[in-house]
């Protein structure tokens, strides 16, 4: 099963309107990535557990044949976190054993690795572990020799260990099933603590794969980067990579320049002598000459004046930000706003 019923407020405004596992992420929608490496692996059926627009999901996979799976979908009437959202989409499970991705990270393991540790191990619970460079800002799940999970830590200025939770688990069947149902649970905070208590069989897969948890801008942008240049895996793609990715019916004018692993969505326009560096342009976008567009998300229909320089910034649907203007470091501009020309600026010269 995947969780997908998260509202994305970290990617607003972009959320507003979609949500954050239906937005493009080189060219497609997020969670096309990972249902794509669910199939490679030879799993066939999914279950989406949604709430916030949930709707938007069965429009665009419908029961998932055209994806080579069988989807089935439950919505959450109110939001359940974590726990909850797994006992939720019980009674759709069908096995003894339930493989669970959270749908906002894009990862490169083999989810039937995962599902071997668990098996060799006769888990309860296996959770997939990364171990990161700088494991400070999350939790911490430290393991004993046996690959044994000890405990599970918050955020710490000295961590005991660089490995993380990944997102990813495997459950028994009867594990899911004493999970209280019809109210909010987390996993992290209340399932997993109660099962170490309990002396439970709690074991760890853990590896070095492509990992990010895509819930900000600057993360959004760099694992749709990471997709486009091949760093991170997508069965979805197949196989293409490079420093840039254009889509069909979208114009490029001579003299632009992409670079980056940069995304220009169907039907957008890149004037001559823009440059487009590490950022993602969705479908209809229109950013005109001269203009600069590094590391940010320019949402559907957007138009960028000519000479407008965005940097680390997101720009909501239908926006139009009008030449000459600028937006850096974390600028967010909402659905419809409408910037005249030289309207917003950060240095003095116009």
């Amino acid at each position: 099963m995947i969780l997908v019923g998260g509202k994305g407020t970290r990617l607003r405004p972009l959320t507003l309107s979609a949500p954050k596992p239906m937005l493009p992420t080189a060219g497609l929608p997020f969670l096309q990535h990972l249902l794509s490496r669910i199939k490679a692996a030879g799993i066939t059926h999914v279950v989406l557990g949604t709430s916030f627009r949930a709707e938007v999901f069965e429009q665009y996979f419908g029961d998932g044949s055209d994806f080579g799976l069988e989807i089935d979908y439950v919505m959450e009437d109110e939001p359940l976190g974590t726990g909850g959202g797994i006992r939720n989409v019980l009674p759709k499970l069908r096995g003894d054993t339930a493989l669970v991705f959270n749908g906002d990270v894009l990862g490169g393991t083999d989810p039937l690795a995962v599902l071997r540790t668990h098996r060799e191990k006769a888990a309860d619970v296996t959770l997939h572990l990364v171990r990161v460079g700088d494991p400070r800002a999350f939790g911490c799940v430290p393991t004993d020799a046996d690959g044994r999970v000890t405990a599970f830590l918050e955020k710490t200025q000295d961590p005991p260990t660089d490995q993380i939770n990944a997102g990813c688990y495997v459950f028994k069947r009867e594990i899911i099933e004493q999970i209280p149902p019809g109210r909010a649970v987390s996993v992290e905070r209340e399932v997993f603590p109660r099962l170490l208590a309990e002396d439970a069989k709690v074991f760890a897969h853990v590896d070095a794969a492509y990992w990010r948890d895509m819930g900000t801008p600057e993360d959004f942008v760099r694992g749709s980067a990471d997709l486009v240049r091949g760093i991170a895996p997508s069965a979805a793609l197949n196989g293409q990579s490079g420093e840039y990715l254009v889509h069909e019916g979208a114009g490029v004018a001579p003299g632009a320049l992409l670079m980056g692993g940069s995304v220009i969505g169907r039907g957008a326009e890149v004037g001559a002598g823009a440059r487009i560096d590490g950022a993602v342009l969705f479908d209809g976008a229109k950013v005109e000459a001269g203009a600069v567009v590094e590391r940010s998300i320019i949402g559907f229909g957007v138009r960028v004046g000519p000479r407008a320089l965005i940097r680390d910034a997101v720009v909501g649907d239908g926006a139009q930000i009008g030449a000459r203007c600028e937006l850096l470091n974390g600028a967010r501009v909402w659905p419809g706003v409408v910037i005249p020309d030289g309207g917003l600026r950060f240095s003095t010269d116009v």
